[in-house]
């Protein structure tokens, strides 16, 4: 009997300290450092903006040409510290993807303005590192003992490194656009029109909601927007298409030939159709689900 009694006694001691447990890490009495580190993993979709694709009508921004069925998968991993849990300074590596297709539009080819014609469409991996800031505006008051909320939304903002390889399918095949020059990239009768680099800046903006699920682990919903510096991300930007005649003048023979078709898929002389638009650069954006490890919540015996 007096075993059994033990064993509950200890059993409830460890009940209770774990009920408690739930509350120490809003608790300074506990910690022992202004500053915790947090590693953790990211899952989520990416989907991006470009010239291609989009909602019926003239090409609109943001949210009012956004297809989510173009949404692909995309992970990461991330390392950050937190400062009295108003300030975060975070490094997070992403791989994604993201694609168009102008064919969304054949439902509504007459309000498509002839996009759906323009018949163009690409896929392109994306690589990302980024440099970014949280601001947590419920922390910037001080808490009572057990009082700080678990909930906590946040803003985000900081600098990115991406790198992308816009491609196109042509019977059957993935084929890379970026050497072809599809809008006549480099080519003397296009001055303006400069060769792209597949490495570029990017400026990633948006919100989140931080839920403090334990002492240790931390649960994150995300959705950042990526500003761009280019508007290739999709291989599409000019208004105008290229002579297919120059193509063969400036890139060898096999090249030439597939580039041709890359560049204008609409089957129409090229002097009779519009491209792009060169007038808003491309974008990307994911929405993610963040699980985080905090590495430096130690208690105070």
């Amino acid at each position: 009997m007096t075993k059994r009694l033990l064993i509950l006694h200890i059993t409830l001691i460890i009940f209770a300290r774990t009920v408690f447990c739930q509350y120490y890490y809003h608790d300074n009495r506990y910690m022992a450092s202004n500053i915790v580190l947090e590693a953790g993993v990211t899952m989520g979709a990416m989907n991006s903006l470009t010239d291609i694709g989009g909602k019926p009508g003239i090409g609109k921004g943001f949210i009012k040409d956004l297809r989510m069925e173009f949404s692909r998968p995309c992970i990461g991993i991330y390392l950050g510290a937190t400062y009295k849990d108003v300030i975060s300074l975070r490094v997070e590596a992403t791989l994604g993807s993201t694609r168009a297709s102008d064919d969304v539009l054949k439902n509504d080819r007459e309000a498509s303005f002839g996009r759906y014609e323009r018949n163009l469409s690409f896929r392109s991996p994306i690589r990302e590192v980024q440099l970014c800031a949280e601001v947590h505006p419920l922390f910037f008051r001080n808490y009572e003992t057990d009082e700080a909320p678990y909930w906590s939304p946040y803003l985000v903002a900081g600098i990115g490194l991406f790198s992308f390889n816009p491609q196109a399918r042509l019977r059957n095949k993935w084929l890379d656009l970026h050497p072809l020059r599809t809008e006549g990239q480099g080519f003397p009768e296009y001055r303006n029109r400069k060769p792209y680099s597949l490495l570029q800046l990017n400026v990633p903006a948006g919100l989140g909601l931080r839920y403090e699920a334990g002492p240790f682990v931390t649960v994150r919903a995300e959705l950042i927007h990526r500003f761009l510096f280019t508007d290739y991300l999709d291989d599409v930007s000019e208004d105008s298409y290229v002579d297919p005649a120059l193509f063969h003048l400036h890139l060898p023979a096999p090249q030439a030939e597939i580039a041709a078709q890359l560049s204008n898929r609409s089957g129409r002389p090229f002097q009779e159709t519009q491209r792009g638009n060169p007038s808003r650069n491309d974008s990307y954006f994911t929405f993610v689900i963040k699980i985080g490890m905090q590495l430096r919540r130690l208690r105070r015996d």
